[in-house]
């Protein structure tokens, strides 16, 4: 076989997926309908973990120019008051990145795509569509047509990143779980020369600037999100009122209505107005023999946190690693039954939390919303402040230990008093096991390839204290990290260490521990 992945979609989803693979020296096809990204913005947030793996595949330097970094996220009530606020203003940076980044999608799906270009070993096909695909003896045959006809393809695994319509998912047959959210709003995008104007918004905090953050106007009369982007463009969602049509309220009289009260007096032009409605939806399998459902071929998530993209990112980083194993005969194929079963409760959970705000945030009933507006202020009252990355769970099932599963911070650190680096950059990628100065490295087997790395002064010096620090708070003298930055394994003493990497060997299917082998 020439290729031994194909991708079907080259969204921001596929195209990542494309660049993690080729990082690994995976032959990959990655075929694409359409000649050029998509010329009008779609999606236009993520967050710190998304930026991490633009690290990991060498592009941050090309992509965050093309952003915007904020400071969260803020719910104002019908009475025009805070109800939430989950803001970053002036807050620590634990994982190496802004907690909320804003972009424009054609400018992000440039810049995923030509980091293609890096990789031989990586074929993008332009203007070609999938049509068939059939599934024997291990590997899949795809049939493409383009505009020098049609072909066939084997390949030994396929990742659908093709989008909410997901004619690969169709054509598994697989259906989708709704949870019950549908909900019809405007969506509207301007390029706007000077700052917004917003009404008084009361129990604001003294650090929160309303110009970088994104804004969740939870009006009875009219629920409305406004947005930061990059450069000047600004976004708008407007919730469509019962009985409102679609069609009527993209006018242009209609939208300039809409936009007036945050843009008097400031130039402006309209890039475009959109009706969609906000999904809760799942599918039911992610997995249908060596196909792969991923982004929003796998699932659909209201926008309200702005993780519906961010959960595509991490799909296709979870599967590039597990995949690389398998292919390079380090695991067996049983590693890839892990993948729906680590993603779908993570995607599950936030999807519950985005439709939960969802119904919170379309309340029409004045009363109602003052009621809510009572509630929620009283449930956060005196608590902690929180930020939208707190709503990201740990990875609870799958190749995690108890106690494990979430995501490891990314502080500034240094060799031997050398220049200071990102964690990540400092220790590469893959796996690696981290362990106080005090603990000796132990064994590590052939597979899958750990890289072990201790803190002291002859190892990493950890500048701000950051990982001493995590250390002490979780009791721990050594961590093992999975190549996609979330937490294998704690051990709590060095004697524990052993057993760490033995039940490693196991949850990855490479035996040991009476049955032996860690294969090279």
């Amino acid at each position: 076989m020439e290729f031994d992945v194909a991708i079907i979609g080259c969204g921001p989803v596929g195209a990542l997926a494309a660049n993690l693979l080729g990082r690994r020296g995976i032959h990959t096809l990655v075929v694409e309908q359409s000649a050029s990204p998509h010329p009008l913005p779609r999606a236009v947030h993520i967050d710190h973990e998304m930026v991490r793996l633009f690290q990991d595949v060498d592009l941050t330097e090309t992509i965050l120019p093309l952003m915007r970094d904020t400071d969260g996220h803020l719910h104002v009530g019908a009475d025009g008051g805070v109800i939430r606020y989950m803001g970053t203003a002036g807050q620590a940076r634990p994982f190496g990145w802004s907690n909320d980044y804003f972009f424009y999608q054609p400018d992000l799906e440039g810049a995923l795509r030509a980091g293609l270009s890096r990789f031989d070993h990586v074929q993008l096909r332009l203007g070609c569509r999938l049509t068939g695909l059939v599934q024997a003896g291990g590997q899949a045959v795809l049939t493409l047509l383009d505009g020098e006809g049609e072909s066939h393809v084997a390949v030994r695994h396929v990742i659908a990143c093709d989008g909410a319509s997901s004619p690969v998912r169709k054509l598994l047959g697989v259906r989708l779980d709704d949870l019950e959210f549908d909900e019809p709003w405007l969506v509207v995008d301007a390029e706007v020369d000077g700052p917004l104007s917003f009404p008084p918004v009361t129990g604001l905090p003294a650090q929160a600037d309303l110009q970088r953050l994104s804004v969740m106007m939870c009006d009875p009369s009219r629920p409305a999100t406004i947005v930061p982007g990059p450069r000047n463009l600004r976004r708008w969602e407007f919730m469509l009122l019962p009985g409102e049509d679609d069609g009527e309220m993209m006018r242009s009289d209609i939208v300039a209505d809409l936009l007036e009260p945050w843009v008097r007096d400031v130039p402006h032009r309209i890039v475009r107005a959109a009706t969609y409605r906000f999904h809760g939806l799942v599918a039911e399998r992610w997995r249908v023999g060596n196909v792969f459902l991923a982004g929003d071929a796998a699932h659909q998530t209201p926008p309200f946190f702005g993780q519906g993209m961010c959960h595509g990112f991490r799909d296709v980083a979870n599967l590039a690693w597990k995949l690389d194993m398998v292919l390079k005969g380090r695991a067996p194929d049983a590693l890839l039954d892990s993948y729906q079963p680590e993603r779908e409760p993570h995607v599950r959970s936030i999807i519950g939390a985005a439709v939960a705000a969802g119904r919170y945030i379309c309340v029409l009933d004045r009363d109602k919303a003052a009621e809510r507006d009572r509630t929620i202020r009283a449930q956060i009252a005196g608590g902690p402040p929180r930020t939208a990355a707190d709503l990201i769970p740990a990875i609870a099932d799958g190749i995690v230990r108890p106690g494990a599963g979430q995501r490891f911070i990314q502080p500034r650190v240094t060799l031997a008093g050398g220049t200071p680096h990102l964690l990540d950059d400092l220790t590469g990628g893959g796996w690696r096991l981290i362990l106080q100065d005090n603990v000796a490295i132990p064994p590590l087997p052939a597979a899958p390839g750990i890289t072990a790395w201790s803190l002291g002064p002859q190892g990493i010096s950890d500048i701000d204290g950051a990982l001493a620090g995590w250390f002490d708070r979780h009791g721990a003298v050594a961590i093992l990290l999975r190549p996609d930055f979330y937490i294998y394994g704690i051990a709590a003493t060095a004697d524990e260490l052993p057993a760490l990497l033995s039940h490693l060997a196991r949850d990855l299917g490479l035996k040991d521990k009476e049955g032996v082998t860690w294969a090279a």
